[in-house]
């Protein structure tokens, strides 16, 4: 919206052909969506508690954990609104992928949307049902994945890069990489989900993998970057850094009220709609691998939910009483259940996240 504006305004004044430049477009989309986090926050979190929009507890879970009850939920929506104007504002609107992205951001924070009303003010502990969830999931996911499969021409825009090699690449096919763009944003929108369990714990990891494919983004899209690091040139993606910019800005923003004791949780319309971002980026960038090792702990989250629940029901089976490997799932509790700290466990998990974020970036390079 902006682009348009200065670009016409540039044809006179030479000054406004600056904004033509992605890098400063990402820092004031940035800029925009952090200063609309946390002007808007305050507004937000009073509307939720005059609503009534609070965050129910479960008995189950960490004894700690039920001063948290009655907290406003549903912040997610005040990330989603600062991601989205960002964007329309700094982002090139003629760019497919942007728009690619944004709908299914918007898509899956819908579904997360609902899920939350259901929970917090029809009084439903169970929110929407599973099968409609993972059904309106795969409606998006599938879509997304046919739309980028035919939208391209060029086969390496399909291929699996496995990184640190310079030239090992697997061709999927149409129906190879529809399957793993259907399972990398439907699996990546429900493992964020999984971690959103602590105060903060969901929305920094967020962030770094954000940050970090932000740059895997910009080279991506970049002609003489992408040779250079034998990066799979994917023209256009390059504009993506104004959205994840965006995610950034308002992902910190978001911390501000999220940081412990938290003043607002994310809830699913946040949670499921920037895993689900993250996730249609990589696929865009050809990145998956590297959002596997970068977003490892939301892996690890996951991963410890299934572990428990499927060792649980095959003792029960086995035993007739089912047994379980971890205090608590998801991971993070387990942890908490040990001894740490909630406190603790966040920032250990960051740290944990920095290092990950880290190694993926070093993918750039080593190859």
């Amino acid at each position: 919206m902006l682009l348009e504006l200065a670009l016409w305004l540039g044809e006179t004044v030479r000054g406004f052909n600056v904004f033509g430049y992605i890098t400063l477009r990402t820092v004031l989309a940035t800029l925009t969506s952090l200063f609309l986090s946390l002007a808007f926050g305050p507004m937000v979190i009073r509307w939720l508690a005059a609503k009534k929009i609070g965050q129910a507890v479960r008995d189950n879970g960490p004894q700690t954990h039920l001063i948290k009850s009655g907290t406003p939920t549903m912040g997610g929506v005040l990330i989603l609104i600062a991601v989205t104007l960002s964007t329309l504002l700094w982002g090139d609107l003629s760019n497919r992928y942007v728009w690619t992205v944004l709908v299914i951001t918007l898509g899956f924070g819908a579904i997360g949307w609902y899920d939350d009303w259901k929970k917090v003010v029809y009084r439903d502990p169970d929110g929407l049902a599973a099968r409609w969830k993972f059904l309106w999931q795969s409606v998006l996911g599938i879509g997304a994945a046919l739309f980028l499969a035919f939208s391209t021409d060029n086969p390496a825009q399909t291929e699996l890069i496995v990184p640190f090699f310079k030239s090992i690449a697997y061709p999927l096919g149409i129906v190879g990489f529809v399957a793993l763009t259907y399972f990398v944003i439907v699996g990546t929108s429900n493992a964020v989900n999984l971690t959103d369990g602590l105060d903060g714990l969901a929305i920094m990891p967020t962030v770094m993998v954000a940050a970090a494919l932000l740059i895997f983004a910009y080279v991506s899209g970049h002609k003489e970057l992408a040779e250079y690091l034998l990066m799979p040139r994917v023209p256009g993606a390059s504009e993506l850094c104004i959205l994840l910019g965006a995610i950034v800005g308002a992902g910190l923003g978001f911390l501000w009220f999220n940081a412990y004791p938290a003043e607002v949780f994310m809830g699913d319309v946040g949670a499921l709609s920037l895993g689900a971002a993250l996730g249609c980026v990589a696929v865009i960038v050809r990145q998956e691998i590297v959002l596997f090792i970068m977003g490892g702990l939301f892996v690890a989250e996951t991963l410890s939910v299934m572990v428990q629940v499927c060792w649980f029901k095959y003792t029960r089976k086995k035993y007739g009483q089912g047994r379980r490997i971890l205090r608590m799932a998801p991971l993070h509790h387990h942890f908490e259940q040990s001894g740490w700290k909630e406190t603790q466990v966040v920032v250990r998990f960051w740290i944990i996240t920095i290092m990950l974020v880290l190694f993926g970036l070093s993918t750039l390079k080593l190859r």
